[in-house]
């Protein structure tokens, strides 16, 4: 199944994409609930995300980056899930920064996933739209104050 989230951003493409940094990370997670950050390497091909959450559930996650690239026009990275929290099977979310102009960019949020079956496919779909969708408002804030300053 394939959830895609397109945000609107101040900032050049370059430099949004280079604040994808642990800092930007910490300022993503989830409002609900508790989670750790174990690790953080970075944004870069051979990098790991690894987190524990500790509440509502416990479950671990972690998320090696297998792509990156920079081009004219947009830069992006990947992260593949290596070990995910039940009911997820599988997981590639690929972070997108286009540029829109000289000034102004657009991150998109492609995340492709399975469930452990079909059903869990499904009912992961509006899980994990609301759990994403506030991101779009957190990445508005957060490069509108990192452009501003």
């Amino acid at each position: 199944m394939n959830l895609i989230l397109k945000t609107a951003v101040k900032g050049n493409y370059k430099t949004v994409m280079e604040a994808f940094d642990r800092r930007l990370f910490e300022a993503l997670k989830p409002s609900v609930g508790k989670m750790e950050i174990v690790e953080f390497t970075g944004s870069k091909k051979g990098d790991r995300v690894h987190m524990q959450f500790i509440s509502p559930v416990k479950a671990e996650w972690i998320s090696d980056i297998v792509e990156d690239e920079v081009n004219d026009t947009s830069a992006w990275f990947v992260d593949v899930g290596v070990k995910l929290p039940w009911p997820l099977a599988s997981w590639r979310h690929q972070h997108i920064v286009e540029m829109i102009d000289e000034n102004n960019s657009m991150i998109i949020d492609d995340i492709t996933y399975t469930g452990t079956n079909f059903l869990f496919t499904l009912f992961l779909y509006p899980a994990l739209f609301f759990g994403f969708y506030p991101r779009k408002k957190i990445y508005k804030a957060y490069f509108s104050k990192l452009y501003n300053s």
